[in-house]
């Protein structure tokens, strides 16, 4: 593959985005085949505005940085022939019918969705809403927005003509064109996973408007180009912009270099996702009880997965401690961790008081004292509490998702930024009593450059995509250690937390 015939991934998380440059190199060792090439082009931070009692996201300001990434790439001597945007699911911005953006799109985490999924299912139905979307109840699902803003009589429903997922609505104001891509659509809880559309009359009950919700393409289809006024403002060429799987999850699923079709995986970041991809969404009571979903994934596949509230938790530590001037780096914190005292005490993380609390270090202690155990302290002692409740937790989740299955998974396969915390790796391999497989870290930006490879004819397959992975990324094998211990610990962690399970 020619220098010139490289693609771009814009890579959108909920606190940062990049933009990655992806090229089919030479292999170093003189091999015939190739290994793949990433180079980052541009970083920027994803940083919510709060406007009033409202969080948003300040859409305009992650268009320019994109922009910024195109132009970027360009000015470096590479010569994409494409881009492509993943980012979080769920959010949206309205378009009017002059095709202007109407307001600021809300951050999922904004406070007006409290109490909408009990308002929703007591006027829809909870089972039939499973049955329909196939989807986990979270607070922050589209629907449960856009009733949010139904039941506020907001005026900017009355006048959108078009809903656009994030990634869409970027690619609009690049291209000028409207589109709506699978994987994006099957977080709404408003598509119909097994009629494959969206779901009219689910959408007309809630006194929404379906004309406003555009047909979904697949992962892999061309959108449109760079629009001429784009191309010229930038100085390139009218690069094609492709619909990847645009839901990240699902593009770091593409990316798993698994050696089964049958294989499980964490997508470990700001969330972890714990599922495993199927080729039909699994429509049951007890996957409705269990509270996992089914998103749509790339090449006509399902993911059967669940939410995990992730290294957020750890992350709104850190920014407090450094607020208060304790200025850890994620090593330091790791090795304070180490050298605490283990099994103390744990935490349930998907209780949605972690949500997005205003001091995530009190709610901690509060949750411990509440539930009788020893309150971490020290930092090396809330870091611990935090991580081994996680590896718990993705235990629990995980055989869950077995018994669901009637599957045995021999291990996990980790992949995203959070495996660079080497001690999570190691806490969950030792949680499961199974090997863990870490890597690739960028899966997002990978899975989104084979989806490109693939729909610009440089690759023939999903299979020679994950070859090209495996080729060119070693894995970080975690075996368990000391699995017995933990195995005991097991039944602690499940009595500090069984009466905080949440639920929908």
């Amino acid at each position: 593959m020619s220098h010139s015939s490289a693609v771009l991934a814009f890579d959108m998380g909920a606190s940062s985005g990049r933009a990655l440059l992806g090229e089919i190199a030479a292999s170093p060792d003189g091999g015939s085949q190739g290994i793949l090439k990433i180079t980052e082009i541009h970083r920027f931070a994803n940083v919510p505005v709060q406007f009033g009692e409202h969080m948003h996201w300040n859409t305009p300001m992650l268009l320019q940085e994109v922009k910024n990434g195109i132009r970027k790439a360009f000015q470096a001597g590479y010569a994409p022939v494409s881009y492509g945007i993943d980012s979080w699911g769920v959010d949206y911005g309205l378009i009017d019918r002059n095709g202007e953006l109407i307001g600021i799109p809300y951050h999922y985490r904004d406070p007006r969705t409290e109490g909408m999924v009990e308002e929703t299912c007591s006027q829809v139905g909870r089972e039939r809403l499973f049955q329909e979307s196939g989807l986990q109840f979270m607070p922050f699902n589209t629907i449960f927005q856009l009733n949010a803003m139904r039941k506020a009589s907001s005026p900017m429903l009355d006048i959108a003509d078009a809903l656009l997922l994030t990634p869409d609505l970027i690619n609009y104001f690049l291209t000028g064109v409207k589109a709506c891509e699978f994987t994006m659509a099957t977080t709404t809880q408003l598509y119909h996973v097994r009629q494959r559309k969206w779901n009219e009359p689910l959408i007309e009950e809630l006194g929404l408007n379906p004309s406003m919700f555009i047909e979904p393409v697949e992962p892999g289809k061309w959108i449109g180009n760079l629009s001429g006024s784009t191309a010229k403002e930038l100085g390139v060429p009218p690069i094609r912009a492709i619909a990847v799987a645009s839901h990240d999850t699902e593009s770091a699923v593409v990316a798993v270099p698994a050696s089964s079709p049958s294989f499980a995986y964490l997508v470990c970041g700001t969330w972890s996702l714990l599922g495993t991809e199927m080729k039909e969404p699994l429509i049951h009571p007890d996957v409705l009880k269990e509270d996992f979903s089914n998103e749509g994934g790339a090449f006509d596949t399902f993911q059967l997965l669940k939410n995990i509230m992730g290294l957020w938790i750890l992350q709104e530590c850190k920014r407090q401690w450094d607020q208060q001037g304790l200025d850890y780096g994620y090593g330091d914190l790791v090795r304070l961790a180490e050298e605490e005292e283990a099994f103390r005490s744990f935490i349930q993380p998907d209780d949605l008081r972690f949500m997005n609390p205003a001091d995530m270090i009190s709610e901690i202690q509060t949750y411990c004292r509440e539930t009788g155990q020893p309150v971490p302290e020290s930092t090396g002692a809330m870091v611990r509490c935090i991580l081994e409740s996680l590896a718990f937790r993705y235990r629990e989740v995980l055989e869950s998702m077995e018994r669901l299955t009637g599957i045995r998974y021999e291990g996990l396969h980790m992949v995203g930024g959070g495996i660079q915390n080497e001690l999570l790796c190691r806490f969950t391999a030792n949680a499961l009593g199974r090997t863990v497989w870490a890597g690739p870290v960028e899966a997002s930006a990978i899975g989104n450059m084979l989806v490109q490879f693939i729909a610009n004819g440089a690759l023939a397959s999903r299979e020679e995509g994950i070859e090209l992975v495996k080729r060119s990324f070693p894995l970080a094998v975690y075996d368990p250690e000391a699995d017995s211990e933990w195995n005991a610990m097991f039944s602690k962690y499940q009595a500090a937390t069984r009466e905080r399970q949440v639920s929908g």
